[in-house]
């Protein structure tokens, strides 16, 4: 069987980080997700709020990275649960379970110059190649770049 959802979108608040009673920590986050497509009538596109919840070091990732607004690439699966609500009616909840997750867009903080794009966190099962890469903050920013000397000006080909 096959169960694997692929979304992009923007946060519509903050990510919720919460820990379990073993310490495990959990972020729930919501995602606002255009269709490709508008109404029949050429409307606007409709959007779908899609909640997320993230474990472990992925849901530190999304906590500390992730902010309203900012657009996010969640790969994971799609869990659908039933509960009961405080009147006693049966109720039915989706939401995806977060494997990997990327930045959608770039954005450059403000005490630094560098680029956030492209940077992800996810896990793995088994696998020890985890697709972290280090925050804007290790990268080298445009200003330390130096112009070299074109010497006598002659182009070596």
């Amino acid at each position: 069987m096959l169960n694997h959802i692929t979304i992009m979108g923007r946060l519509t608040r903050d990510p919720e980080l919460r820990y379990t009673q073993s310490q495990t920590p959990v972020a729930s986050f919501t995602l606002a997700v255009d269709r490709d497509f508008g109404s029949r009538d050429g409307g606007e596109k409709q959007t779908d709020f899609i909640d997320c919840v993230a474990w472990r070091q992925t849901a530190e990732f999304v906590s500390k990275y992730f902010t309203k607004g900012r657009m996010a690439v969640v790969s994971g699966r799609l869990q659908i649960r039933d509960w009961t609500d405080r009147e006693g009616g049966k109720r039915r909840s989706a939401e995806v379970v977060v494997d990997n997750v990327y930045f959608g867009d770039s954005r450059r903080d403000n005490n630094d110059s560098g680029n956030y794009g492209g940077n992800s966190y996810g896990s793995s099962y088994g696998d020890s190649s985890r697709s972290y890469s280090a925050p804007a903050s290790s990268a080298p920013s445009a200003n330390t770049f130096a112009e070299l000397d074109d010497g006598d000006g002659e182009l070596p080909f």
